[in-house]
């Protein structure tokens, strides 16, 4: 049977929200077909390459949730975190400071999921992430990470409705404004979470109109030279293939690496903070290669789906700048 599109789906659950029927999930054959693995997930044999370093990785990441010594890890991105078997609490676990949560404005509630065929009616973005968030600030001491003065990023990409879904996401984040970095007036005050809005570009002029704001912009290369400032577009992120060929094997090509180096620079001179996806998530030589390039480089968040792995390897390497 062919898959609906992605309209005529989101369309059906938010009728079924409407209509009172949101603890049910889709009927449809395609609904019930089993689950794709998760975008970027290691083939069995790249686990097995990795599976040692994510062993010694969980078991530190079992004795910090307990002991509370590990530092955050400040550049460890979660990419697509509500994919793992538990959303957010995983990444913490792991000492992430960065977690990814793409949303979907259906029938009024913002909705957690990559496709409109992951959706589900109680995986809201409240229920997921901005009610645990709010439980462990609450019991750490005004931090998520207790005894660590060190914010978490939360970044929510819109993949629908751009203006509809932030003028959404805006009510919803001001219930949660006590744990919020907020920009008032262009300037900005840090909160324990901050909240960066990526993806549809239709936010962006809400956002821009608005005189207080409890989310921030995440913007692109051509915004490094743009008039806005970091108070409302404090992160830049690229597409690392669309940005280097370079994927980790092999020396990395001296242009490659001074331009890198460059688009860091730029950012930093300007205070923004600097994130690629589509980065090579396999286990093995090439990704540790082109980690270690970005390590070196200062980039402030590196993506991934592994993440014992990048625990693993900050843990080892992420004194090693050069």
């Amino acid at each position: 049977m062919p898959r609906p599109s992605r309209r005529t789906v989101v369309t059906a659950l938010g009728t079924a929200i409407a209509g009172g029927l949101a603890a049910a999930a889709p009927t449809s054959a395609w609904a019930t077909a089993p689950a794709p693995a998760a975008r970027g997930a290691a083939t069995p044999r790249a686990a097995a390459a990795g599976a040692g370093t994510r062993t010694a990785a969980t078991a530190a990441g079992t004795r910090a949730a307990v002991t509370g010594t590990e530092a955050p890890l400040r550049r460890a991105h979660a990419h697509n975190d509500y994919e793992h078997p538990r959303p957010l609490a995983d990444a913490l676990a792991h000492h992430f400071t960065s977690v990814e949560a793409d949303i979907w404005l259906v029938g009024g509630r913002l909705l957690v999921g990559h496709d409109p065929w992951d959706l589900r009616p109680e995986r809201t973005l409240e229920a997921l992430y901005l009610d645990p968030l709010l439980a462990r600030v609450r019991r750490g001491g005004g931090w998520v990470h207790p005894g660590h003065r060190v914010p978490v990023q939360l970044l929510i990409d819109i993949k629908n409705r751009g203006e509809a879904t932030y003028r959404e996401l805006d009510r919803c984040l001001r219930r949660y404004r006590e744990m919020l970095s907020v920009a008032t007036s262009g300037a900005a005050h840090l909160g324990a979470v901050t909240a960066v809005v990526s993806g549809d570009r239709a936010a962006r002029a809400p956002m821009e109109a608005q005189r207080t704001r409890h989310a921030f912009y995440d913007g692109r290369l051509e915004d490094l030279g743009g008039a806005a400032p970091a108070s409302f577009c404090p992160l830049i992120s690229a597409d690392w293939t669309k940005t280097f060929s370079w994927q980790g094997a092999g020396p990395m090509p001296a242009a490659e690496r001074a331009r890198l180096r460059a688009i860091v620079g730029e950012a930093h001179a300007h205070r923004r903070r600097v994130r690629f996806w589509a980065t090579p998530d396999t286990p093995g030589p090439a990704r540790d290669a082109l980690w270690r390039e970005l390590v070196a480089a200062d980039v402030d968040h590196i993506n991934t789906d592994d993440l014992p792995g990048l625990e693993a390897f900050l843990r080892a390497h992420d004194g090693e700048r050069r």
